[in-house]
């Protein structure tokens, strides 16, 4: 066993806080920084979509082990973090990922008629497409998520803004933040839109690409259905290729948004500030035309940063040099028990593996 046995964590998003897991489950001693509060960054918000269906057979092999993982958690912390009411993919991505998911085996994904589709999403207008469900899919319950991660950190949580990551002679890894100035057997930077800048610290170069996104949550009318599945619509049957939709706890309310995001320059600034309006005001006329059992006046929205490697929206890769592993992607809180598991093996001194950038990890054949 590695003595790394001190270990820094950057980034209390689901990632980070699952890293942490995973080294705490190693007899790590493990501090994690965060400049805000936990989960509130691009984890924030009430739900996310537990999917197995990828185009890449091992990022389906991933998901796998990440639903497991989320069973484990829902065991040890006693709450639901994962729902029973599946995922409604639609649109031509149907047709290629459903053969991968068969190949796969042991993974409850069917295709489904039109007609079926109302006992998944009571909420939504009729439609022809091709269709499958992935039942063992759900809605991430991402607060009672983030609240049990950080509810076992406990006191190795540091709120503070992390400035300097600094290799030191003495072969540990100085962290410098506003009013801590600490040493670690290795770190872990999972930080966001921040992880590059500190990345570049110890001489690693991520080719993270910075973008904005919106997401709207809509009340459902009426009594909140018993099943209300997840949605993933490539259909462009109600004028949009790339929606995506999931519950928060309750079934009382729906958050969408479109898979497009917007263009961030340098410093982090977006380029344009109202095509963040222009894809509020998008994903509300989906709304009225695809999901008439919703309330088409959104009741909250959400607005983050997404992270995306440039081989695909899905991809994942993870950087190590000086005592430092990095971890950057889009699209990573269904997977982050695995990932989270595979970044504290990367910081006992275990390889990279699959999240080699070399891998191009979430990339098509």
């Amino acid at each position: 066993m590695s003595d790394r046995n001190d270990v820094a964590v950057i980034g209390a998003g689901i990632v980070g806080l699952a890293t942490a897991d995973a080294l705490l489950e190693r007899g790590a001693a493990v501090t994690v920084y965060e400049r805000g509060v936990p989960g509130n960054g691009q984890s924030g918000g009430e739900s996310r979509i537990f999917r197995h269906a990828h185009d890449d057979p091992r990022m389906v092999e991933m998901a796998r082990r990440s639903r497991a993982i989320w069973r484990e958690w829902e065991q040890r912390f006693g709450v639901e973090l994962v729902s029973d009411d599946g995922v409604v993919a639609l649109g031509p991505p149907v047709d290629e990922r459903l053969p991968i998911l068969d190949a796969a085996g042991g993974i409850a994904a069917r295709r489904i008629e039109a007609d079926a589709i109302d006992g998944w999403l009571p909420v939504m207008s009729s439609v022809d497409a091709s269709a499958m469900v992935d039942a063992d899919g759900g809605a991430i319950r991402t607060t009672a998520a983030i609240r049990a991660l950080v509810e076992r950190v406990g006191d190795g949580l540091v709120a503070d803004e992390v400035l300097t990551v600094r290799p030191t002679s003495r072969g540990t890894v100085e962290v410098r933040a506003g009013g801590v100035t600490a040493q670690h057997d290795h770190v872990v930077v999972c930080a966001g839109p921040g992880t590059s800048a500190l990345a570049r610290q110890v001489g690693l170069h991520p080719p993270v690409d910075l973008q904005a996104h919106v997401r709207s949550t809509f009340a459902v009318r009426g009594d909140p259905p018993p099943r209300l599945a997840c949605l993933q619509d490539s259909s462009g049957a109600f004028g949009e290729t790339g929606v995506y939709a999931a519950p928060t706890p309750g079934n009382r309310s729906y958050a969408v948004g479109l898979s497009e995001t917007v263009e961030v320059g340098e410093g982090g600034t977006v380029v344009d500030p109202a095509s963040l309006a222009a894809l509020d005001e998008r994903a509300r006329a989906y709304v009225r035309r695809a999901l008439p059992g919703l309330d088409p006046d959104p009741v909250d929205v959400r607005h983050c940063w997404v992270t995306a490697l440039p081989w695909s929206d899905d991809g994942v890769a993870a950087w190590q040099g000086s005592g430092v592993t990095v971890v950057a992607g889009h699209n990573l809180f269904k997977q982050a028990p695995a990932l989270g598991r595979a970044l504290a093996a990367a910081a006992f001194g275990e390889g990279l593996g699959e999240l080699d950038p070399a891998s191009r990890l979430g990339a098509a054949d």
